[in-house]
């Protein structure tokens, strides 16, 4: 939240495909530009329930989390089931994957 691109630079592969429950996906480059740029802010960022599963070298985590942001000047409220996978490579783990689905208000 705190938009530390230095920390996020060292913990993004450069081949992460981020998957936003929105469907619309970004590279390393283009998801931290659209923090670096102010387009998107995390405002807020809860976590429930997460599974970490880890096979080798990869760690798959899976759960829920609310999310408050602002896209691109429009505040939202998402409530997500998700994955995320980490690789365990030579400069450390790094994030490489996200896929977000919304969770529709009952």
């Amino acid at each position: 939240m705190r938009n530390d691109v230095a920390a996020m630079e060292r913990l993004f592969g450069d081949d992460l495909v981020y998957t936003h429950s929105s469907t619309v996906q970004d590279t390393k480059a283009s998801f931290i530009e659209s923090m670096r740029s102010g387009a998107v802010k995390y405002r807020s960022m809860k976590r429930g329930e997460t599974k970490v599963r880890t096979y080798g070298c990869i760690a798959i985590v899976t759960g829920q989390a609310s999310f408050e942001v602002t896209a691109r000047g429009q505040d939202l409220t998402l409530d997500l089931l998700y994955h995320a996978v980490w690789a365990k490579r030579a400069a450390g783990a790094q994030f490489v994957s996200w896929q977000a689905t919304r969770i529709m208000p009952k």
